[in-house]
């Protein structure tokens, strides 16, 4: 149950869009015109979820260099992120990291209409914590989750909070293709035609 103490799993390092900006001084815009204008930065170090990239933190560190116009990488925050995260371990590879989901995965592992009850359930304590807020947004590691259901559905009244075995298989197999398995594109960039 969410409530118990519970020894901190190790995760691997990883920044969202708002932690690559701070790590470079920039603002969170440009992290979005590195991708959609500029081409310097794509999705291929990032895991998508919940529909938001998160990139391998050793890639964002060596990012700067790899610029046509190098950039500083910001030390001190680079290691205010790493504290926040340990204990943790380095990735070089998306294919290395262990399964993780946001509210969105959630939702559909434990066949709910939406997030919301994901949320009602953290603010009351009987779902666990996240184990990363990364630019504003929860994210679990999968296994954890799944060895707290029966005690979450022991503790349910109305919801049955039953796991999903397909989307279970494909959380943890990398095939998932469900919802916030995809960046959907917002404002004005959710207006232009498909190329």
């Amino acid at each position: 149950m969410a409530s118990e103490e519970r020894p901190t799993a190790r995760k691997p390092y990883l920044a969202g869009g708002a932690e690559f900006a701070v790590l470079y001084g920039v603002k969170r815009l440009q992290v979005s015109q590195w991708i959609s204008r500029d081409h310097t930065l794509d999705y291929r170090y990032a895991k998508i979820i919940s529909g938001s990239p998160y990139w391998l933190l050793q890639f964002v560190k060596r990012f700067g260099e790899t610029t046509p116009r190098p950039r500083q990488l910001n030390a001190a925050e680079l290691d205010r992120l790493v504290k926040e995260q340990s204990p943790g371990y380095w990735v070089s590879e998306v294919e290395q990291l262990p399964p993780l989901v946001g509210q969105a995965e959630l939702a559909a592992l434990f066949q709910l209409a939406d997030g919301a009850l994901v949320r009602k359930a953290m603010s009351t304590g009987r779902f666990r914590p996240a184990d990363y807020t990364l630019s504003g947004s929860p994210i679990w590691l999968l296994e954890p989750v799944v060895q707290d259901a029966p005690a979450l559905q022991a503790s349910a009244r109305g919801v049955e909070w039953a796991i999903d075995q397909q989307v279970l298989a494909a959380l943890r197999n990398g095939t998932y293709d469900g919802p916030g398995s995809k960046i959907i594109p917002r404002g004005r960039a959710a207006n232009k035609p498909a190329t």
